[in-house]
């Protein structure tokens, strides 16, 4: 178990994610909610998060991280899941690879296997592969966002409209069971919108820190049979509402 100085800085990290409720902070850590309320008023008083109804958020924790901010954040769950992951592009010919450093992650792995191709609109993604022998790499061009260097708008969801593909590997800044996956902008979920409609097989690739998120505006519905891939870290309040939904099937990457 932690020390007390050990957890609080772990919950600053956590909280830089989203905003997160006292009992989950409890169940994860195996300790009471006053506990957790104490911390939480000493990370309070440092200026190091902002306090709120049952729970607590990091300061500006609304506002959309940059591509340079994410990779900072949860590092070894998401090479956990890129691994993971990895198992299910086997047999594949053709995968729709999202944005994001979870996906960048995948990427790397996918190099590895060669034998396949990849159509991706992440310039993360694009960087590591291409040029890797038995990668065919396809370039879904569009309009790059600085924030996350993934490239959306009407050029690249045209190129997504002319392809089928066996599997659709997609990140997200939330994710929450029986409503779907939410973004920054509505450019974002329009292009995921549509890799998800031209995909046989759909995977989310979440750490633990996205799941039950629904702060940002934009959402991608998930209306048909679905698999989240999720780190060893969630904990089982966390996983419930996704096991309880029939279309989601729940797996999780030992980090």
């Amino acid at each position: 178990m932690l020390n007390g100085a050990a957890r609080r800085e772990e919950i600053r990290g956590l909280l830089q994610a989203r905003p997160i409720a006292v009992a989950e902070l409890a169940e994860r850590y195996a300790v009471s909610e006053s506990t957790i309320r104490r911390d939480l008023a000493r990370l309070s008083e440092t200026g190091g998060i902002v306090r709120t109804y049952g729970g607590a958020l990091s300061p500006g924790g609304e506002d959309e991280q940059s591509l340079q901010e994410r990779e900072r954040l949860a590092g070894p769950q998401k090479a956990a899941i890129a691994r993971h992951a990895d198992r299910h592009a086997a047999g594949c010919r053709l995968v729709l690879l999202d944005a994001g450093t979870t996906a960048g992650a995948l990427a790397v792995r996918l190099a590895a296997r060669g034998g396949l191709t990849v159509a991706t609109p992440g310039l993360t993604s694009i960087n590591v592969l291409a040029g890797v022998p038995g990668v065919e790499l396809v370039v879904l061009g569009g309009t790059v966002r600085p924030l996350s260097l993934g490239m959306v708008g009407p050029l690249a969801e045209a190129a997504v409209a002319r392809l089928t593909a066996d599997a659709v590997f997609l990140g997200a800044d939330g994710v929450v069971a029986g409503r779907g996956i939410c973004e920054a902008r509505p450019e974002q979920t329009a292009l995921k919108q549509l890799m998800i409609d031209r995909s046989r097989d759909l995977y989310v690739l979440a750490d633990a820190g996205k799941l039950g998120r629904a702060d940002s505006h934009w959402w991608a519905t998930l209306d048909r049979p679905w698999t989240l891939i999720t780190d060893a870290g969630a904990t089982a309040a966390q996983l419930r509402p996704f096991h309880d939904d029939p279309l989601c099937t729940v797996e999780t990457a030992a980090v």
